[in-house]
């Protein structure tokens, strides 16, 4: 099956033209029946911390473009919503819909941004959410959450084999973005793809390098700095014989888990 990633420089606190910019590429992408998208962490507004002005209000712009999109492309869709919690603050989410336009996963930051003002908007998440795509299990999370290796091998654990990690990366620690990448693949022997934005925010610039490794850590697709897509063929099949040829993920020892 192909997984694809959407790469755009996300026009600031605007959902309008963020939506018509995935709409375009999805366009030109023309990605397979029942393949799995994913786009960036708050592709429709840019990482921002006035949640008043970007969360998803009553009529739901962007989960109902993500569904919608989702439907009319007969695909998996994730990408990055901002909704409110019951305290007021925001929830920075990574939510999942189905080619019946279905939700079939929501996924809550663990590690909120403190560096970026994040810990202070928005409220941290409850556990791991993981759901199956294709016979893959699936483990969503969401920038941050790349350098708390603690968060993957408790999804790994729980039989996550293919990882998405949707990003407002800034271009200041690019290296930092695609070493971690790999390493979540290596360590957790599974599929992982980092889907990052690009362009300017009002604050940073980010160089995007949305990505895709394989098991053993092999850089499969790398988008550039450009707005675009990336795409590749996955297989769960030469997963597994990698697994059961190093079966690395048996020796892990559950008294020193978190």
């Amino acid at each position: 099956m192909k997984i694809y990633g959407l790469q755009i420089d996300s026009v600031w606190e605007s959902k309008t033209p963020n939506h018509d910019k995935i709409t375009s590429l999805l366009d030109r992408a023309k990605p397979e029946t029942g393949s799995l998208v994913v786009l960036a962490e708050m592709f429709a507004s840019g990482f921002s911390m006035n949640v008043a002005a970007i969360h998803d209000s009553d009529t739901h712009e962007t989960q109902n473009f993500l569904s919608l999109t989702a439907a009319e492309h007969k695909v998996f869709l994730i990408g990055g919503i901002v909704t409110k919690d019951a305290s007021g603050l925001g929830r920075n989410e990574s939510v999942c819909y189905s080619p019946e336009g279905k939700e079939l996963a929501r996924y809550c930051k663990l590690q909120p941004f403190t560096l970026g003002g994040e810990k202070a908007a928005y409220v941290a998440g409850e556990d791991v959410c993981l759901f199956n795509w294709q016979d893959f299990t699936v483990a969503s999370f969401i920038c941050y959450d790349l350098r708390f290796p603690e968060l993957f091998r408790r999804a790994a654990k729980r039989g996550a084999n293919l990882i998405t990690v949707i990003a407002s990366w800034p271009d200041v620690r690019v290296d930092h973005w695609l070493t971690l990448l790999k390493a979540r693949a290596i360590e957790n022997q599974a599929y992982v793809i980092g889907i990052n934005r690009c362009g300017n925010d009002p604050k940073l610039y980010h160089s995007g390098r949305s990505s895709i490794f394989d098991p053993s850590g092999k850089l499969l697709a790398d988008a550039g700095s450009e707005e675009g897509w990336i795409e590749t063929d996955i297989d769960l099949a030469s997963l597994n014989e990698y697994r059961k040829a190093l079966p690395f993920l048996a020796d892990i020892r559950e008294d020193m888990l978190p």
